[in-house]
């Protein structure tokens, strides 16, 4: 930890530095004015519902499909996050594997990084700058028991059939030469990863699905979802498949408490940084970056050159509330702060200009799934635990498919047969079991990465809470 003051944070605005800087007005447009019918009601108007929108008027231009969104397209995960769009699955290989054998998680992983190239094609074809720059991830190990977990994990990934095109090891050389960060042991490199501005990326797949013919409702609060039906504050929608696509917020929706725990993540940006910062810590061609430590970083250079840097602080809030208080937590910001300067003390006289937070959407059994009753019509996709930008382009493009198989179409069986079709688990525990396993793991592994700072010594319990959550 740096012991240096560090200057003032800004105070938290009610928007992230992606959707403060968004050159179109971000209130509720389109709002629903009574009762509609259509073939497909999409519930939530981030990545997952619009992807499965885009995709479904891909396949079939006359079907009508209506997305319904209760505040605007990007205000939750999709307008926030931290940019990486990375070809990674919550739970890795095994979440899959013990359902579907080894052969088809490695099919749906490799569909998975296919994705990030998929999302920068869709871009360019719908005509959306939003700033992408594959230039991979990269992990740094800052001491010997990140290192060893490093090594473990390359070992592990080779087992698996993943080549070293896809994920590699490097030498602290190697790291510190794409990733300037302090003392650094060793890296991995992940070369299925993208930097992206996640609100150009959202609001321009919104106006591309609008050009397309899909009925977007902003404004529009969803107050229950049944077979053939949804309801809300200005009519009911009916429509023979309804898809639920709300990760974090799914908790707001009637019997849905315990189907995902929300957990915070919260974000400071840096002001635009010089040339000669850059020459120091690296990060030319974008890659994204973390180190190795239990508890969850996140960052990227930016198109303009800042670095927008994430962490999860403060967990999870009793009863899976969501409120602006925690994603705005200053204690939180504080320390995310200070994690970025210690990996580039450069940065300490830097100004941070944006501060902000928000929910992201995790399942009981940490697996990402895409589901679809066919006798019902009823639908959901997510579970991204925060890994989401990648992987909810594959999860539209599936959910497009699945519609379509069960409408009798011509669908792609490669996409439908994938493991994580109608992977969803059980629900997470009643409070205040549900609190206590959620935020005691949280701080065992960040007493785990403390003692692991401080001796350079692996701490057991944190691998141990790791595997628990």
């Amino acid at each position: 930890m740096t012991d240096r003051s560090l200057p003032p944070l800004p105070p938290a605005g009610p928007l992230s530095l992606w959707l403060d800087r968004i050159d179109e007005p971000l209130e509720a447009q389109n709002l629903l004015a009574s009762a509609a019918d259509v073939d497909v009601a999409i519930v939530g108007g981030g990545y997952t519902g619009l992807w499965t929108a885009w995709a479904l008027k891909r396949r079939s231009p006359d079907i009508r499909v209506a997305v319904l969104e209760r505040e605007f397209c990007g205000f939750g995960a999709s307008g926030r996050n931290g940019g990486w769009v990375v070809g990674e699955l919550a739970g890795g290989v095994a979440a899959y594997e013990g359902r579907s054998g080894r052969a088809e998680a490695m099919r749906l992983a490799r569909a998975v990084f296919d994705t990030v190239d998929d999302i920068g094609a869709a871009a360019i074809e719908a005509g959306i700058d939003c700033d992408f720059a594959k230039g991979g991830a990269v992990y740094v190990a800052r001491n010997d028991a990140q290192a060893k977990r490093q090594g473990e994990l390359i070992a592990h990934e080779r087992a698996l059939g993943f080549t070293e095109d896809e994920i590699r090891a490097l030498s602290a050389a190697e790291a510190s030469e794409l990733v300037g960060a302090s003392d650094v042991r060793s890296g991995v490199f992940f070369a299925p990863c993208a930097a992206v501005d996640p609100a150009k990326l959202v609001r321009g797949l919104r106006r591309a699905v609008i050009d397309a013919g899909v009925d977007v409702y902003e404004g529009t609060t969803v107050t229950r979802i049944e077979p053939t039906a949804v309801m809300t504050d200005a009519g009911t929608v009916r429509a023979d498949v309804i898809v639920r696509a709300t990760e974090g917020y799914t908790r707001d929706l009637p019997g849905e408490r315990r189907t995902v725990v929300p957990l915070y993540s919260l974000m400071v940006a840096t002001e635009p940084l010089p040339a000669e910062v850059f020459d120091e810590i690296g990060l030319h061609s974008r890659p994204t970056f973390a180190d190795d430590r239990y508890a969850v970083i996140y960052g990227q250079r930016t198109a303009d050159d800042r670095l927008a840097f994430g962490g999860r602080g403060v967990p999870y809030a009793f009863g899976s509330a969501i409120t602006p208080t925690l994603e705005h937590d200053v204690a939180t910001h504080e320390l995310v702060h200070r994690t970025l300067v210690e990996l580039f003390p450069q940065l300490a006289d830097a100004a941070i200009t944006h501060r902000w937070g928000g929910v992201l959407g995790a399942p009981r059994n940490w697996t990402q799934s895409v589901d679809l009753d066919p006798s019902t019509g009823l639908a959901s996709a997510g579970g991204y635990v925060g890994e989401g930008v990648a992987p909810s382009h594959l999860a539209g493009r599936t959910m497009a498919e699945l519609i379509l198989a069960r409408n009798g179409d011509d669908a792609d069986d490669e996409l439908t047969s994938l493991a994580w079709v109608n992977a969803s688990g059980r629900k997470w525990e009643p409070e205040p079991l549900r609190w206590l396993g959620v935020v005691g793991t949280r701080r065992v592994m960040s007493t785990a990465d403390q003692i692991e700072y401080d001796s350079g010594r692996e701490s057991r319990r944190g691998r141990l809470a790791s595997k628990l959550l």
